[in-house]
């Protein structure tokens, strides 16, 4: 029986996780045998029947992850934390407490956003001038925080400049970077909390 199988919403997705999963010591959790599975209905599939897919996979794995953008699912619910919510009642009818939903508010773009030399080394940036100050100029918006309200659309913005496309080894390469231990988005906290909890050292 392998450790944990993660069902996600895209292959971008897949790449970051597969990133911060590589790294178990800056997690502090210990080294993990884990899967993955896309769901090929992307955001939207996954809130739909994610909870259901990933019950197909109970025996083989001691826990399971369903992850999505908040953006792009297509709930009426307020949050990404009321989501998360109605999705762990649905796992724990076959998982009981070995899987969690995680839900990124407002998408996976703004992990990207947890530091400026992670991106910057990952795109080849050229010297001189920081990531953030580039966009302000261009009128892109900032949280409190210092992360782009629109996390996708800059990111777009900035491999504009090396002219890269926004493909899944980019976000692997800068997962394989950022510092996971200050990373201050409240879904990627829980996912860590989650995976220390169940793969302490």
């Amino acid at each position: 029986m392998k450790d944990l199988v993660l069902l996600v919403a895209d292959k971008n997705m897949h790449f970051a996780l597969k990133g911060a999963l590589s790294r178990p010591e800056a997690l502090e959790i210990r080294t993990i045998e884990f899967e993955f599975r896309v769901h090929p209905g992307r955001d939207g599939g996954t809130r739909r029947s994610g909870p259901e897919v990933l019950a197909l996979e109970r025996r083989r794995f001691r826990h399971g992850l369903v992850m999505l953008d908040f953006e792009g699912s297509g709930t009426e619910v307020a949050d990404a934390k009321a989501l998360e919510a109605q999705l762990d009642a649905r796992l724990s009818t076959q998982w009981k407490g070995a899987a969690k939903a995680i839900v990124i508010e407002p998408e996976l773009d703004v992990w990207v956003w947890g530091a400026d030399n992670a991106v910057e080394a990952a795109i080849g940036w050229p010297a001189g001038r920081g990531i953030r100050e580039w966009l302000r100029d261009r009128g892109f918006a900032f949280e409190a925080n210092g992360k782009p309200l629109r996390p996708k659309e800059a990111l777009e913005a900035v491999l504009r400049v090396p002219d890269l496309p926004r493909s899944s080894a980019l976000y692997q390469s800068i997962a394989e970077r950022i510092s996971v231990r200050r990373c201050s988005d409240e879904a990627f906290i829980r996912l860590r909390k989650q995976l220390v909890e169940w793969f302490a050292k």
